[in-house]
């Protein structure tokens, strides 16, 4: 199988300088990208018949996988949320299509974002892993503003095996992730 462009760069650039940065003494100690999970909320699904059907064909049509409907395990009357009710929608990549979703994302969906500055440092958690959000999925490039009838906003966390959060910037920075300097 052919391996995605990002991926090659991954193999052939990313870990030679992270094995010499960070002093690993293999391969396999290496920081890498583990999972890509896709989170939207349905909290608009109550009002709007139609906005859970235009979520689910979205995430479809932009990551090529079929969202998992996750349901409120208790009863919160203050959010007016019922134990069992739909309440978001994710979706997580692993493999190919984590790599090809994060070629897209870095080559395509962050630069679409209108006075994008970069990634924030303090989109980091203390494990390295990276977590922001799209206000709108117009920033993908297969969504079409003609076939929308409602926009959303979802949230991407990026699960590294990173030790730590200077690992974690260190290896999204050389992946090509446009990342704010402190």
């Amino acid at each position: 199988m052919k391996k995605n462009v990002l991926q090659e760069k991954y193999t052939s650039e990313v870990v030679p300088k992270l094995l010499k940065e960070l002093g690993c003494k293999n391969v396999m100690a290496v920081p890498k990208i583990t999972k890509v999970t896709i989170n939207v909320g349905l909290s608009r699904a109550a009002n709007n018949a139609s906005f859970k059907e235009d979520v689910i064909r979205d995430l479809r049509i932009i990551t090529g996988q079929k969202p998992v409907l996750n349901k409120a395990r208790k009863a919160i009357a203050g959010f007016k949320i019922r134990e069992g009710q739909e309440i978001g929608a994710s979706v997580t990549l692993r493999g190919r299509r984590m790599w090809d979703f994060l070629g897209k994302l870095v080559g395509a969906a962050i630069p679409r974002i209108k006075d994008f500055q970069g990634i924030e440092r303090k989109n980091f958690d203390e494990q390295g892993n990276l977590n922001f959000g799209f206000k709108e999925q117009l920033t993908f490039p297969e969504i079409s503003t003609d076939e929308i009838s409602t926009t959303f906003g979802l949230q991407v966390n990026v699960t590294s095996s990173a030790n730590g959060r200077d690992e974690g910037i260190k290896l999204f920075k050389l992946l090509g992730f446009p990342i704010q300097e402190k």
